[in-house]
């Protein structure tokens, strides 16, 4: 346990740190952009697949 709190504050205290925030919170935006894209273009799609089916029948 104590290598592990020891390689912690390492890390937090090297500059490759807020580095490695920075990315992360780069990726954690990259995915909820992705995420609502992805989500707007499916409602898109489905209305219109509903569109065609109930043009089909």
């Amino acid at each position: 346990m104590r290598t592990l709190h020891e390689k912690l504050v390492k890390f937090f205290k090297s500059e490759d740190g807020p580095t490695a925030v920075e990315y992360a919170v780069m990726v954690a935006l990259i995915i909820v952009v992705a995420i609502s894209a992805i989500t707007v273009l499916g409602q898109k799609t489905s209305g219109v697949f509903s569109a065609t089916t109930s043009a089909i029948q």
